[in-house]
């Protein structure tokens, strides 16, 4: 493939796979990629029906082929093998094609195993990672690193990178090419009809981070068709030197009958092919919904032309609009991070919103809390998943209201990234500072147990969300204007029964940029303690801390809410208290908080109380008689 990129000729790729695998009769609940070994026949025949229709390049059949994608079949230990199956069908079907006389005046030289050359196909993991998912850097590249291993073994000449959305994720893609050989890399990012990929990250952003990736072509394909892809590529052509690559869809695929059927015909994309050459684009093809006919036209439309090489302005990127603007200091965006920043103690105290939509329901404890000197109310987004009156609402209400701070909990359950960041610059913009990024409880655990959830990212990714946002940009690299003025916290559980996978997520979260940490309800300071020794965070810890009230309560804690621990001896203490009566019972819960509040004065920076039924007098009077609070 090293000839066709310093040959300064156009060249055309070949087109969809799936289209025609489809259209042979194999439905969509099929793996794929798995037929490079149970039917080779089949995939090699497509292979061989686009080099007579005048394909230069043969992507292999290997756009899922990743490990995570295979384990939904149940086919991730035979990675290498369907990989370097499939770029062998590729190199036998090169070698044996018919070549068409096209092509052979536009290669030069021999390929793997014929005239054309064969590109391994890496599309993304379909999983999100660092930093809007669980999965580090690292764990994908290992992914994509053990794909390459199979194509390399195939004989593949190249590599193209396709449907990336993410340019992290492309880039871990890239660095395993890199690690593993010296071949040509075409690296492809896919956009929607905005012209922008999900992320909201613009085209010129896109060819500047591609190549600075380190790839040899950049472009894009798929998901749109050509008109919407050529105005992309304009944008590209601008801010880069690199050769250019497209290949579009057979434009918006329509409902017919129950099918998805893609109506753009093969004159029409020869016609958008000349547009895009006109630009800069040197290799060009197509995606879902072409078929060998479309590569033909193609093939047709383009032979005599060469491409065009457009002047290149090349932005400077220390003026771009998408250079990160620094952050507001810690202590600048609230009293709570002032305290934060200053490593001053501080309390807070958490309410739960009414199933209605009566505000006095949290206004009136906020008062209480205000008077009695609490640095901030804690909201919390419906517990449990059950419906409430929204965190946002009721926090926006009570600082106006009451005009005390709050802290805002904000999940990933129930919105996509969109909504998210939506909710986020108006909450910016009404005035919240303080958030706790939690991803939320299933709705499995609430009375609506079929509730569609989302969890398009995880709290990980939404911390790196809030800390971009906190520097002038959106996750696609776009400016928002005057950064955000969040205070971040974030949640851990010392109590958690895979302490290392929760120590590991800690640590992402302090990347990420959290600001600080509120802890499950302790009632075992060694635990706590045990768990921050082993994590040394560098970010202030608030303990929560549950006032029990009854034996029911402490019951209900030990049983029911996920994620906290009640030894047992506090239950035999509550036990034993109850005996006395209702009275007992809470003077006991009140000893039990206090206790658990001296233990761990010594390595927390302060402290996260509970109200149990949004009665905070119970929470006050732990405040106080610990001494965190004035005596009222």
């Amino acid at each position: 493939m090293k000839s066709l990129l310093q040959d300064n000729r156009v060249h055309v790729f070949d087109g969809a796979m799936g289209t025609l695998l489809y259209s042979r009769g194999v439905f969509v609940n099929v793996c794929y990629d798995e037929l490079n070994l149970s039917r080779p026949e089949l995939v090699r025949g497509i292979h061989e029906e686009y080099i007579n229709a005048g394909a230069e390049i043969l992507e292999t059949n290997t756009f899922g082929a990743n490990p995570v994608k295979l384990s939904s079949f149940g086919l991730e230990d035979r990675t290498e093998e369907i990989n370097e199956q499939a770029a062998r069908l590729a190199v036998e079907a090169s070698s044996k094609a018919e070549v068409s006389e096209l092509t052979k005046a536009n290669v030069p030289e021999y390929f793997s195993g014929g005239t054309v050359a064969v590109a391994g196909a890496l599309g993304p993991l379909g999983i999100r990672i660092e930093p809007w998912g669980p999965t580090s850097l690292d764990e994908a590249e290992a992914y994509f690193a053990r794909q390459v291993d199979g194509l390399l073994e195939g004989g593949v000449d190249g590599f193209v990178l396709e449907t990336f959305s993410d340019i992290s994720e492309l880039q871990c893609a890239l660095r395993a090419i890199r690690v593993a050989c010296e071949l040509p890399v075409i690296a492809q990012m896919t956009v929607g009809p905005d012209g922008k990929t999900s992320f909201g990250t613009e085209p010129a952003h896109l060819a500047q981070a591609m190549e600075d990736s380190g790839a040899d072509v950049i472009g894009l394909n798929c998901s749109v068709g050509p008109a919407v892809m050529l105005d992309a590529l304009e944008d590209m052509a601008e801010v880069t030197q690199l050769p250019l690559s497209a290949q579009p869809n057979a434009g918006l695929p329509r409902k017919v009958r129950d099918r998805k059927i893609y109506l753009a015909s093969p004159e029409y994309m020869a016609q958008y092919a000349r547009r895009m050459i006109d630009v800069g684009v040197r290799f060009v093809g197509g995606c879902c919904g072409t078929t060998p006919d479309h590569t033909r036209r193609m093939r047709d439309s383009v032979a005599a032309l060469q491409p065009k090489h457009p002047v290149v302005t090349i932005r400077d990127r220390a003026n771009s609009s998408h250079s990160v603007i620094n952050s507001v200091p810690l202590e600048g965006r609230s009293a709570w991070g002032r305290k934060l920043a200053r490593g001053e103690q501080i309390a807070s105290v958490e309410i739960i919103p009414p199933h209605s939509w009566d505000a006095s329901a949290v206004t009136s404890p906020a008062r209480e809390l205000k008077v009695s000197g609490v640095d901030a109310v804690s909201i919390v987004e419906s517990p449990r998943s059950r419906s409430r009156m929204g965190a946002l609402s009721a926090a926006l209400i009570v600082e106006r209201e009451v005009g005390i701070e709050t802290i805002v909990h904000y999940t990933c359950r129930d919105k996509n990234m969109l909504g998210m960041i939506s909710d986020l610059l108006g909450a910016a913009a009404a005035g919240i500072r303080n958030v706790l990024v939690v991803s939320g409880d299933p709705p499995v655990m609430g009375p609506y147990p079929d509730t569609t959830v989302v969890f398009d990212i995880d709290s990980i990714g939404l911390t790196n969300v809030v800390q971009g946002l906190n520097q002038g940009i959106d996750p696609g690299g776009n400016t928002i204007g005057a950064p955000t003025e969040f205070v971040q916290g974030v949640a851990i559980n010392h109590g958690a029964v895979d302490q290392e996978r929760e120590r590991s997520r800690f640590k992402y979260k302090i990347e990420a940029g959290a600001n600080f940490a509120i802890t499950q309800p302790v009632f075992s300071p060694e635990a706590l303690e045990q768990f921050l020794d082993a994590t040394t965070p560098e970010i202030p810890i608030v303990a929560g801390i549950w006032p029990l009230t009854t034996l029911r309560n402490v019951e209900f804690l030990a049983n029911e809410v996920p994620g906290v621990h009640v030894p047992t001896e506090l239950v035999d203490r509550m036990k034993r208290a109850q005996l006395s009566g209702a009275d007992a019972a809470l003077e006991e819960g009140i000893a039990i908080a206090l206790e658990m509040i001296n233990a761990t004065q010594g390595f927390v920076q302060g402290f996260h109380l509970t109200a149990p039924n949004r009665k905070v007098q119970v929470a006050l009077k732990v405040l106080r008689e610990s001494g965190i609070l004035a005596t009222a």
